[in-house]
């Protein structure tokens, strides 16, 4: 059944793959330059700030891995900021919360994508600043077509931003109105927040030294400033229909900084797969691995319902286990090195049967069955109000249906991109947040904050529960591989929720059915939406599997009687995979999602 849309490209000298044609391009750029991997991919996501605003900016968060030419592993670049000093659980209470909202002022955490950005191009980069930024300066000062996406963003804010952001008003709706599809939109604030963050750096020498002094102007100078600020007076509706003031200060953000780690991995048939730490959700992928390998998956046919059954059943158990244990390592024990184990996973694959589980069931770790035992009742009191899953990434959702808050979309995205050079430099990174429709535009900087924060609780005693200097337990998740072969594998997509959901299926493919990449892209792709969402209001959906209408009819009709609540997804709509591979001896390949006509690969 396997086919394809477009074919997998091939070459030798670099191969960029994005969630938007332009920031592809942009990558290839910098190659043809003489640039590496880390400049084109530093200078993609700057593309991706201003051509995909409503999915990313330069205020929000952004984990990246790199993995150098010749290093034997990969490497993490954390660039999710932490919760400011006054993010208490007492503040919030006092605000009356019980939920942090999924846009407005509170839920921000420090901005950290821009200073992984430039931990990525200081380290192993070898452009300059001005270099990697002139193309999104280009396409904020010159202009750039809009997405109907985009478009269709900002027509659904529009009242919100005449009424109640201003600043946004001014950004987003030129000449009072939304842009139309395709019509050319700039951003002339932020090329001029930009251009003054150039001027500040080149007032140093040397490359390094200009990247040094635009990371003290971001969080020490003019940018913190400008939020600060903001920020001090600012008091805004968010999303549960409330006007309340931030507390975000200059002070967080000026003793905050990108950092770098180990990535986690797991060996799958003889594959190595690697993922940032429970910070992020990307252990879930590898437990789902650790369990499809103890129940010998792979032997079935793709897209057949005995597949789809046990990949969603193996999906609901590393799900729950994010939710009981994954959260910021630096301030909670989280107890990795069980979760991964072979035989953690061979006990829970014995939960795995014949008909689809309605129950959330976490693993019972030693010593912390407390934090299991709470959120199963956390789920359960969330089922129990049926507050809906989460609008998946960006969410701007279920604002109180008044005129003083008129309801936002609840639909949204992120952006990925890989690039692999010619000398075997490889980036995997899913930058995200500072969405338009998160926050108003802050004044001066032509971009608004991040709504991170919405991923905490506001329950004493979880690995995720809102404090000061904690990291929010994110879904941003790229990923790398290793063939048995030597192939080195980068991949990823946005999604939300969905993106370790979509990136296992991608790869199970790869392993079990030698697809090439486009392929595993292209067949038919599913998710499961029983977990519990991150984002606002945080609800689950028991049992509930969205799958695309192309799979045979056969397995939609076997998978409901195994059970699952199916949802027809519309044609073509999940997904938005991109990945990049290069051989040992030097053939690269790239692929990207036709699905919503944005995503391109390029390479020769």
């Amino acid at each position: 059944m396997s086919f394809t849309t477009r074919p997998e490209l091939q070459g030798t000298f670099g191969v960029c793959a994005s969630t938007h044609w332009i920031a592809t391009a942009v990558g290839m750029r910098m190659l043809e330059a003489g640039g590496n991997a880390f400049d084109a991919g530093v200078a993609m996501g700057f593309a991706l700030n201003v051509v995909e605003p409503h999915l990313n900016g330069p205020l929000g968060d952004m984990p990246a891995l790199v993995w150098p030419a010749g290093a034997e592993a990969p490497q993490v670049i954390c660039g999710q900021g932490t919760a400011p000093a006054g993010a208490t659980l007492d503040h919030y209470r006092a605000e009356g919360l019980e939920l942090i909202p999924g846009s407005g002022l509170l839920a921000t955490v420090i901005p950290g994508a821009f200073d992984a950005w430039m931990v990525m191009l200081r380290d192993h980069g070898t452009m300059t600043l001005r270099e990697v930024l002139e193309p999104a300066i280009f396409y904020a000062e010159e202009g750039h077509p809009a997405l109907a996406s985009v478009s269709a963003m900002i027509a659904q804010n529009a009242d919100l931003f005449r009424d109640h952001w201003p600043t946004s008003a001014a950004t987003w709706l030129p000449n009072g109105e939304a842009p139309a599809p395709g019509s050319l939109f700039r951003n002339p604030g932020l090329a001029a927040f930009w251009r003054r963050l150039l001027d500040e750096a080149e007032t140093a020498e040397g490359r390094e030294a200009q990247i040094e002094a635009a990371r003290r102007a971001f969080y020490e100078g003019f940018v913190a400033e400008a939020i600060d600020d903001y920020l001090r007076d600012a008091c805004v509706i968010d999303g549960t229909g409330v006007a309340r003031k931030g507390v975000l200060t200059g002070q967080d953000m000026a003793g905050w900084r990108a950092t770098t780690e180990q990535a986690v991995s797991v060996d799958y048939h003889g594959w190595q797969v690697w993922k940032a730490g429970p910070w992020s959700q990307g252990p879930s992928l590898l437990q789902s691995l650790r369990l499809l390998d103890a129940l010998e998956f792979g032997k079935e046919d793709p897209y057949s319902d005995a597949a789809v059954h046990r990949i969603t059943e193996v999906l609901k158990l590393s799900m729950a286990d994010r939710e009981a244990y994954y959260g910021d390592p630096d301030h909670s024990t989280v107890p990795l090195q069980t979760l991964l184990s072979a035989d953690y996973a061979r006990a829970r694959a014995g939960l795995v049967g014949s008909m689809a589980s309605l129950e959330q069931r976490p693993g019972m770790v030693d010593g912390l069955e407390a934090q299991a035992e709470a959120f199963m009742a956390r789920a359960a009191r969330m089922r129990a109000t049926d507050a809906g899953i989460g609008g998946g990434e960006p969410t701007f959702s279920h604002l109180a249906p008044t005129p003083e808050a008129p309801k936002g979309p609840d639909e949204g995205d992120t952006v990925h991109i890989d690039v692999i050079d010619r000398w075997g430099n490889m980036v995997s990174a899913t930058p995200s947040g500072g969405w338009l429709q998160s926050n108003p535009v802050v004044p001066g900087l032509g971009v608004p904050l991040n709504s991170r924060a919405q991923m905490f609780w506001l329950e004493e005693g979880l690995p995720t529960s809102l404090a000061p200097g904690r990291r929010p337990r994110t879904t941003l998740t790229p990923s790398m591989a290793l063939r048995p072969d030597g192939t080195r594998l980068a991949f990823g997509t946005p999604g939300g929720d969905q993106q370790d959901q979509w990136q296992l299926i991608f790869l199970l493919r790869l392993v079990h059915q030698q697809m090439n990449l486009q392929e595993a892209i292209d067949g038919p792709l599913f998710h499961s939406q029983h977990l519990q969402a991150s984002f606002y209001p945080r609800g689950c959906k028991p049992g509930v599997l969205m799958i695309e209408p192309n799979f045979p009819q056969a397995t939609l009709d076997a998978l409901r009687a195994r059970g699952h609540l199916l949802t027809e997804a519309a044609p073509w709509s999940i997904g938005r995979l991109t990945a990049t591979s290069r051989s040992p001896e030097g053939l690269l390949k790239a692929a990207a999602t036709p699905r919503l006509m944005q995503a391109y690969a390029a390479g020769r």
